[in-house]
């Protein structure tokens, strides 16, 4: 850590020297162990270095970026010139800025002394879990990683932060098959800092592994209704991401073209509805604890009981639009659970889809949607009827959010995101 601190001094003095006003950067290093199983077999074992610097240079109201894979000193000096050329070459614009001073801190998260062999033999047990458990299901393949990183952020005005963390992570791509009968692919992921867990019992690894199974059988859907969209947890975060890229991010506050530019302090959801960025929840693994600006990192509410509290904006696009900066830059998102039981939602909906995996453009500027349901279940009359074959589902974002027909009491955790069931109503399903 001393050493990354010694650089991070040597690359602010590098940037000064080449004619910066201000200067902010950030050291890395770090290594990763990862081996991977294909068909069955053990692929692929390494260990993987790395370090890195990204700089950024306030000069004259110009900007400059650039980062490199180094830490050597040399390297460093040519990097800062160019950065600092970089901030020449560009347009001022009075918004630019590095972070001020609040509090220095140090920040562990983590499991930074790995157990290597438990890991192997979890991974292992997963492998042979998959196969006792849910014989219809092929392992296409596993890819387990032991990430361990350190950071420094350092700056002009002061600021100093260090950041060490590590923890485990193993994905996997799987589909069912039944002699010439078979599934799409689906995929499982989930972050863990305990060794010693269980693999299959962690996040919805047992629902996802049935469902799949019970995907087999699958028939296209005929013809064309309005009615609900369930969605899976996995499924819900990333249509949620999809909702702040569009609706709550620099570039559309920034140019106005987000339908919620006008929107803070008014209803944008249901009641029911409450979205967090949750970094500092202990569910999550190695969450932010430093800001891409520079600041230490608070978990906040987007949309509390409906209601929208704050967009996802830097520093600079808060500056740009003079509205606030949002207190983290974390993707680690929660849903606030809802009073009724899974089971007891399918029972409440007469028809509708239950989508675990979505696939489709980017949504138009107004947030209308349109895309694939994959490994997806048609309901009806309170009742899973059977998988479908690839279903279009389309709707629009803003007014989905507004029409919530339920939301689960289970939850999943994978430990970047804890998210819920959510049914929203008012979804076109078009079938085959």
């Amino acid at each position: 850590m001393n050493k990354l601190k010694a650089t991070a001094e040597y690359v602010l003095r590098a940037l000064k020297n080449a004619g910066a006003d201000h200067a902010q950067c950030s050291v890395s290093s770090g290594k990763k162990e990862e081996f991977n199983i294909d068909a069955g077999e053990f692929s692929l074992l390494r260990s993987v270095f790395n370090s890195g610097v990204s700089m950024k240079v306030l000069k004259d109201g110009k900007m400059g970026q650039t980062f490199i894979n180094s830490l050597e000193e040399q390297d460093i000096d040519a990097a800062a010139l160019e950065c600092v050329q970089s901030a020449e070459a560009s347009v001022p614009d009075e918004s630019y800025c590095i972070a001020s001073l609040t509090e220095n801190a140090d920040f562990e998260d983590g499991t930074t002394h790995p157990d290597r062999d438990v890991f192997f033999d979890r991974v292992r047990e997963f492998l042979a879990d998959i196969g006792k458990e849910f014989p219809s299901i092929m392992v296409e393949q596993i890819i387990a990683e032991y990430t361990e990183g350190i950071s420094v952020l350092a700056n002009t005005n002061g600021v100093l932060y260090t950041q060490k963390n590590a923890n485990y992570s193993v994905g996997a791509m799987y589909s069912a098959h039944n002699g010439d009968e078979s599934t799409s692919f689906n995929s499982f992921g989930i972050d863990y800092t305990d060794p010693d867990q269980r693999i299959m019992d962690m996040g919805d690894s047992r629902e996802m592994f049935a469902r799949c199974e019970a995907e087999l059988g699958m028939r296209p859907l005929e013809g064309k209704f309005e009615g609900v969209a369930l969605f899976a947890p996995g499924c819900l975060d990333s249509m949620l991401s999809t909702v702040l890229d569009n609706f709550c991010s620099d570039s559309v506050i920034v140019e106005g073209t987000s339908p919620w530019k006008n929107a803070i302090g008014t209803k944008v959801a249901d009641e029911s509805f409450t979205l967090r960025v949750i970094s500092h929840d202990d569910r999550v693994v190695c969450g932010e604890r430093v800001t891409d600006d520079g600041y230490i990192s608070e978990d906040f509410d987007i949309i509390k009981d409906g209601i929208l509290q704050d967009f996802c904006l830097s520093e600079y696009a808060a500056r740009k639009t003079g509205l606030t900066r949002a207190p983290s830059t974390s993707g680690c998102i929660g849903v606030t659970p809802g009073k009724i039981m899974l089971a007891e939602l399918i029972d409440s909906i007469e028809k509708g889809i239950l989508v675990c995996r979505f696939s489709g453009g980017e949504p138009a500027t107004n947030g209308d949607f349109s895309g694939v349901a994959k490994n997806s279940f048609y309901i009806e009359n309170g009742r899973i009827a059977h998988p479908v074959s690839e279903t279009m589902i389309s709707g629009n974002l803003a007014a989905m959010l507004k029409n919530v027909v339920g939301i689960s009491e289970e939850v999943s955790c994978d430990g970047t995101c804890v998210l819920p069931y959510v049914a929203f109503g008012g979804i076109t399903v078009s079938g085959g």
